[in-house]
């Protein structure tokens, strides 16, 4: 099987046109770990000239590594991404060469194109501005004097089961939680209002006592009398907060229940979407922990051990529900800049918002306790910063 690697690549321009620079990195993607840099001052250039230039420095980096390599390439020019992508035609008479060439560096099929938010790019978007610094002084990037190979290292190390779990498609997040800028509330500049999203996982259904796994591939259940007792004891507490200025919810029959609750008494309207309904658990769909270690115990070793590893008989593993949640994250965060929304869902959406928030490993998910309607909350700033606000308050339930 070709070997994967991720190409991050950015470019800037202080003026456009003006002074550019472009960054690249090319990462494994199981470790994260940065294979190869890429910068470089390109003199009087516009920013979508520096984006393509980035995009051929980490492509042809990549191909020194491995010419066989399947790669994907991963930018937050969505200019870039759509036009290499085929679904935008190139009619700029500069930037056709420079997409000719990042087309021949690999054999068509091998390279794929993704867009990613800016503040998950980070890497690359550090190596850009190092080479628009060292150009300002009459200067080239140096590898070196590189801050952003040290911010790429900086989190503390951890075991090889660890890394193996990491996801590829956070691997930028791992980079944006290094200490290369002060977090929001810490000397930074006013951003504005955050986009806070109040997470509340839904009311009690029968299955939720038992501790049944309870995903999106099961029989969908209702709420109980007593969830259905919660789901109202939550939507008194939103309502006396009064901050909440939409709804939104998971597909799945409890949280629409739940977050209806909540809106009825608010006097807003359930938006529905996909990206926040439950793991899918496969074959372990209404069984408890202790039956599944009896009937598929090497499994359950199995998901226990990896985030990329799904239950059995097809379900989803928490890589797969990591970038399906980041999706809706971000959707819903361009949607709603600034201001307080409440996402009604389920467990694992719940505390993969979280983790990411904070930039936490995989395994991080099995050390949160998240009591059925209990609320959370994530205030996410313009720079791409995020803060943890709550979690698992159940305040409202006694």
């Amino acid at each position: 099987m070709a070997r994967t690697l991720i190409v991050e690549a950015d470019g800037g321009s202080r003026g456009n046109p003006g002074p550019a620079g472009y960054g690249a990195v090319v990462l494994d993607p199981e470790t994260g770990e940065a294979l190869a840099e890429a910068a470089e001052f390109i003199g009087t250039a516009t920013n979508n000239v520096a984006e393509y230039k980035g995009l051929v420095a980490g492509l042809r980096a990549a191909h020194a590594l491995d010419p066989q390599a399947c790669v994907q390439v991963r930018m937050d020019s969505k200019l870039v991404v759509e036009q290499m992508s085929g679904r935008w035609q190139i009619k700029h008479p500069d930037m056709k060469p420079l997409a000719a060439e990042a087309r021949s560096v690999f054999p068509a099929g091998q390279v794929t194109y993704e867009w990613i938010p800016r503040a998950q790019n980070k890497h690359a978007d550090r190596l850009a501005n190092e080479a628009m610094d060292a150009g300002k002084i009459g200067k080239q990037w140096e590898p070196g004097n590189s801050r952003a190979a040290l911010a790429a290292t900086a989190a503390p190390a951890r075991s090889a089961a660890a890394r193996a779990a990491d996801e590829a498609a956070e691997s930028a997040e791992a980079a944006d939680a290094a200490p290369s800028a002060p977090a929001a509330g810490w000397g930074a500049p006013d951003l504005g209002p955050p986009a806070t999203f109040v997470l509340l996982r839904h009311g009690e259904t029968a299955l939720t006592p038992e501790k049944r796994f309870s995903g999106s591939g099961g029989t969908d259940p209702e709420l109980s009398a007593a969830g259905r007792r919660q789901a109202e004891a939550a939507a008194t507490a939103l309502a006396a907060r009064g901050s909440v200025q939409a709804v939104v919810s998971s597909p799945l029959r409890r949280c629409r229940e739940t977050a209806q609750a909540v809106a009825d008494r608010l006097g807003l309207e359930v938006r529905i979407e996909e990206g926040l309904r439950e793991t899918d658990f496969g074959a372990w769909e209404g069984l408890t922990f202790a039956e599944v270690r009896e009937r598929f115990p090497e499994d359950l070793d199995a998901w226990l051990g990896s985030a990329k590893v799904a239950p059995t008989g097809g379900g989803e593993s928490f890589a797969t529900v990591a970038r399906r949640v980041a999706v809706a994250r971000d959707k819903l965060l361009a949607r709603y800049a600034g201001k307080t929304v409440l996402l009604v869902t389920h467990v694992t959406p719940v505390k993969t918002l979280v983790r990411l928030a904070l930039g936490a490993p995989p395994e991080s998910l099995f050390r949160m306790e998240l009591s059925a309607a209990s609320l959370s909350a994530v205030a996410y700033f313009s720079d791409g910063n995020a803060s943890v606000r709550l979690l698992n308050d159940t305040s409202h339930l006694r």
